[in-house]
């Protein structure tokens, strides 16, 4: 968590208001200024026509203008010079829902990829909901047990897009009971912190590395550096995963964090 970022993440845990306030979606137009384009990058879903137009209507609805739907469906797509083009003349980048393995298959390695993070780098803003959320990260959950007790050996795991080092991203997470599966991320990356984002909630990651929660439900922080012991590592395979003093931090809106200090937050208006 060293890097140098000059840009913003907002991170959604998915199932965010899209008809109502739509408080997490309207922090765009708190970033973006007059004028300057969002692009709904619709890789990860099955459905990116409709997908896409939804969320067009939405962004447009709050007050976004200029709103492009941008569906990369190949990887020859995603070296394409108008797809690249259409990236590097955005200021905003928000990739849906969906398969976050399709996300990275597809623009891993690719230009479209390397102009996401360079827009990214160079002071844009990247949301993603659900899994345009968990691709954010350099090291994503791929697949794990929801609603189980913690086990060794059951949790799928692959490189993210990298705009972000150090953490482990999941989310639907209190609504899909997905702490155990977290919880074994952590065990077995103890240097990273896990963070675990409910529907309806998201964090603004800021360029100094800190993040402010924002929505209707919390923000769950697994520290693995305090862990003491776990038996993670030891042979049999699908055995209840045992962990002593791993740290837990349960943050709603009103509250952020310090990446690099691994400090929780108070903020101004929280209550």
């Amino acid at each position: 968590m060293n890097e140098v970022n000059k840009g913003f993440l907002i991170i959604i845990g998915g199932a965010e208001d899209k008809n109502g306030s739509s408080i997490i979606l309207k922090q765009a137009l708190r970033l973006l200024s007059e004028g300057e384009r969002l692009v709904v990058l619709t890789t990860a879903t099955e459905k990116p026509q409709e997908t896409g137009e939804n969320y067009r209507q939405t962004f447009q609805r709050l007050g976004i203008k200029q709103v492009e739907i941008l569906n990369i469906n190949t990887r020859n797509d995603a070296d394409d010079e108008e797809c690249c083009r259409i990236i590097q003349n955005s200021r905003c980048i928000f990739m849906t829902g969906g398969d976050q393995l399709r996300v990275t298959s597809i623009l891993g390695g690719t230009r479209a990829g390397s102009e996401i993070i360079r827009l990214y780098k160079n002071g844009g803003v990247i949301m993603g909901t659900s899994a345009g959320a968990s691709v954010m990260s350099s090291t994503m959950i791929v697949q794990g047990n929801d609603n189980e007790p913690a086990r060794k050996c059951t949790l799928k795991m692959a490189p993210g897009l990298g705009l972000i080092s150090g953490v482990i991203i999941d989310q639907h997470f209190d609504q899909r009971g997905r702490f155990g599966r977290l919880l074994c991320g952590v065990a077995e990356n103890p240097g990273m912190l896990g963070l675990g984002i409910d529907e309806d909630t998201s964090i603004t990651l800021f360029p100094d590395m800190h993040f402010e929660v924002t929505g209707t439900n919390s923000v769950t922080i697994l520290d693995g550096k305090t862990i003491k012991s776990s038996n993670v590592s030891e042979l049999k395979q699908n055995e209840i995963l045992a962990i002593t003093g791993v740290t837990v931090h349960v943050l709603p809106q009103g509250y952020g964090f310090d990446l690099k200090e691994r400090k929780v937050l108070r903020l101004k208006n929280g209550s």
